[in-house]
């Protein structure tokens, strides 16, 4: 009987705080499908770097595809939605900058297989901090409602891997720049100045989604 009683009280307490437990936010949760999706397009473009191919080029298009049609869901509930969590500009400007980090994703992979160019130490390197950064920004996204202060650390390490890209970016150029003037060479060095340039961008906007994620959490947690 005791135990019996014992079990019907914790089956009780358990009841009563699934009552009072915080839903899930649907516009949380967009931005945690748009987070991981980053990640997915970033995994694919590293594999990319390894071993370069249509499906892996492919991979990143799906992608980039479901993360726009995700954000054009996002948009229209932010849209038809009064009250939201926190503060509207803050969810459009934080979903924009993932959105953005998979564009530049698709951008580079779609330009390497065009042009055909391709990989080379600077971009497999370039790729797997893009990769990272996304990672830390799906981790902050992950932990932002129950844990914020953990959010703002992973917010904190993708501004460094910003940092890193933008080292990396200037290495890879000032390399560039470096090589034999022949006709060939001069072409193969816009091509590759075009592609470095869209991994610097995606870098970029890491940061600018860590800042974001920085500025919610200062406002409302």
């Amino acid at each position: 009987m005791v135990v019996k009683a014992v079990d019907f009280v914790v089956g009780i307490r358990g009841r009563v705080r699934g009552l009072f437990k915080r839903k899930p936010d649907p516009f949380i949760s967009r931005l945690q499908q748009q987070g991981a999706l980053s990640v997915q397009g970033a995994e694919a473009l590293t594999a990319y770097m390894g071993k370069p191919s249509k499906k892996n080029a492919q991979r990143v298009r799906q992608l980039e595809k479901e993360a726009d049609e995700i954000r054009r869901i996002l948009v229209d509930e932010l849209n038809r939605t009064f009250v939201t969590p926190i503060d509207r500009e803050d969810i459009h400007i934080l979903s924009r900058a993932i959105d953005d980090i998979l564009d530049d994703t698709w951008f580079t992979i779609n330009e390497m297989d065009i042009l055909d160019v391709e990989p080379n130490d600077f971009l497999a390197e370039m790729a797997e901090l893009l990769r990272r950064g996304a990672e830390e920004i799906a981790l902050a996204m992950d932990r932002l409602s129950e844990h914020p202060n953990v959010a703002s650390s992973h917010a904190i390490r993708a501004r460094a891997v910003t940092n890193e890209m933008e080292t990396l970016y200037a290495r890879a150029l000032a390399d560039l720049f470096r090589e034999p003037k022949e006709l060939d060479s001069v072409v193969n060095m816009l091509k590759l100045r075009e592609i470095y340039r869209h991994l610097f961008h995606a870098g970029g906007r890491i940061g600018d989604a860590a800042n974001t994620l920085d500025d919610i959490v200062m406002k409302f947690f």
